[in-house]
């Protein structure tokens, strides 16, 4: 005997959520990738590694990290320990530090 048709309806609801979870997780991970681009200088999958490093660095979730990293770009503020993290990164694949930051 199969699924009811209410049970079938509710399971499909739940993939769907799922999906839409997923490319919005997706789509938050790229446009940091392309904050990255933009303000250090690299190459998308350069910036890709950048997150990476950061995310496995800092102990925080990749996600979590690109939305800190938007939050940054529309408010001008991100904690100080992954500001740094995303210094060394940026500093390992591109040719400028992030703007803002006391060195030179």
């Amino acid at each position: 005997m199969g699924e009811s048709e209410p049970d079938r309806v509710a399971a499909l609801q739940a993939e769907v959520h799922q999906l839409k979870e997923a490319m919005a997780s997706h789509a938050v991970v790229d446009q940091a990738i392309g904050m990255m681009v933009a303000l250090g200088r690299v190459a998308p999958d350069q910036g890709w590694q950048v997150l990476k490093e950061v995310s496995q660095h800092t102990n925080i979730k990749l996600r979590n990290i690109a939305e800190l990293i938007l939050i940054w770009g529309r408010r001008g503020d991100i904690p100080a320990e992954i500001r740094a993290e995303l210094e060394d990164a940026l500093d390992r694949y591109g040719p400028t530090q992030v703007p803002g930051s006391e060195e030179s």
